[in-house]
């Protein structure tokens, strides 16, 4: 079982400097906005059919429809995404191993260069680059060259899945809203839990991203009354106007 690493010397309490917290970060991130996806494109899907029709197996087929075609499209598309990312950086790895092997002097001299751009003296460059290559001469170039770390590489599988999941669970919520609440309260109802969900997923990617919450939450949620608003009055208009 391994142990998590001490913090370096003077570092603040509470402060992350794992090498691995911007992936983390990343993933979480990408949750966030996966689950505002669902909520956002489902609720405008279901709360459009509801202006047009109380029927609600129409309701539920529309929605279902919205939610299992969208969870396949965004872990398709974070698949193919991802792929071409890691196939690119396991790239970027195999080269730079090759060249340690190959050319462990011009690499050295490389990694001091480098560290001589980033302020230091000649000679202390030369000194850091000797050990960091002593230690792990891959994971030196990596970070210092290309801004990569071998566990840096994401997971295709992994992102499809957690991307499905992500807009799932978003989508759930004005699905089961719209379908458990009786039909003349359904579309209000539906827009308060959408609103509600909108300003939670903009509060939580403002507080990963570490900024002042208001504003991105205030867009997040005018953004998906707009989408709501213009769906439901189309629905509405289609209805009302004998089409469906």
């Amino acid at each position: 079982m391994t142990s998590n690493p001490a913090p370096p010397p003077g570092a603040h309490v509470g402060e992350p400097h794992n090498a691995s917290i911007h992936s983390r970060l990343n993933w979480l991130r990408a949750g966030v906005l996966g689950a505002n996806d669902g909520i956002v494109s489902v609720a405008a899907l279901v709360v459009g059919v509801a202006g047009a029709t109380t029927a609600t197996p129409v309701i539920l087929t529309a929605g279902a429809a919205g939610l299992v075609g969208g969870a396949i499209s965004m872990a398709l598309g974070e698949y193919v995404s991802v792929s071409s990312q890691s196939d690119s950086q396991r790239a970027l790895i195999a080269k730079e191993w090759r060249e340690l092997e190959e050319e462990p002097e011009e690499e050295l001299a490389e990694l001091a260069g480098l560290y001589e751009q980033k302020g230091l003296t000649p000679e202390t460059a030369r000194r850091v680059a000797t050990e960091l290559t002593a230690r792990n001469a891959l994971a030196a170039h990596l970070e210092t060259e290309l801004g990569l770390s071998e566990e840096a590489v994401a997971s295709p599988l992994a992102a499809a899945g957690a991307s499905a999941l992500a807009f799932t669970m978003g989508a759930l919520l004005p699905l089961l809203s719209i379908l458990l609440m009786p039909a003349d309260f359904r579309v209000p109802a539906t827009f308060a839990v959408v609103l509600l969900a909108l300003a939670a997923t903009g509060y939580v990617s403002a507080r990963i991203g570490q900024s002042p919450p208001l504003r991105p939450t205030i867009r997040v949620v005018v953004g998906g009354a707009l989408a709501l608003a213009a769906t439901f009055l189309i629905g509405s208009l289609l209805g009302t106007s004998g089409v469906v």
